[in-house]
């Protein structure tokens, strides 16, 4: 490229060209002959080179009329020498670009969302996650990380509940058998979960 490098930096187009800083972008809606780019044309590719490049000086030109900001790094060893890096603060890009990645693709219906579609049982709205706690006056996670589930652990004094009695859990540490409640459900819930995906993989 070393023929442009005595071309002047202003660059004059019949019709203006737009620009997206954001996307680093400029769009020409000038003509270009087309037996210039012909295959044909031996000089083809000296047209297209020559239309780049004015584009891309316009470019810079645009981003080089942006603020420029400029900081020192330490570039290491013991010389303690800097390196002065400038920096360009972009706009937003105006231009929708399309994805990098295709779509997604679908989840597998599980057992249940299948039954429900052929009975045309309606999903119930999901309640929120937290829970207002009166005893302290603030809201709480139903389960988790300090969950209300697990007020039950620590309370030094625990009703017993009436389920319990006459059975085999009725001399059992109540908390005891809150904690088991949780871990029983915890695998219940993994279990089912395998056995959704495995229902989906068998599709």
């Amino acid at each position: 490229m070393s023929e442009y490098k005595n071309l002047p930096v202003t660059v004059e187009k019949p019709i203006p060209v737009t620009y997206d800083l954001g996307n680093l972008s400029v769009f020409d809606t000038n003509v270009i002959d087309r037996n210039d780019v012909d295959s044909s044309n031996a000089k083809r590719e000296e047209v297209i080179k020559s239309v780049t490049r004015d584009n891309v000086q316009l470019l810079i030109n645009q981003l080089l009329s942006l603020p420029i900001k400029k900081t020192t790094e330490h570039t290491g060893g013991n010389s303690g020498q800097g390196a002065t890096v400038a920096l360009l603060q972009l706009p937003e890009p105006s231009s929708e670009l399309p994805r990098e990645k295709p779509l997604p693709k679908p989840k597998a219906l599980t057992k249940w969302q299948k039954f429900a579609a052929k009975k045309g049982i309606k999903p119930k709205e999901r309640a929120g996650k937290m829970v207002f706690d009166e005893a302290t006056g603030k809201w709480a996670p139903k389960w988790g990380y300090n969950g209300i589930n697990k007020k039950l652990d620590d309370q030094w004094l625990v009703e017993v509940d009436d389920d319990t009695k006459g059975t085999e859990n009725e001399l059992i540490d109540p908390r005891s058998l809150n904690r088991a409640e949780r871990k029983r459900l915890v695998k219940k819930n993994e279990r089912q979960q395998k056995k959704n995906l495995k229902n989906a993989m068998g599709q």
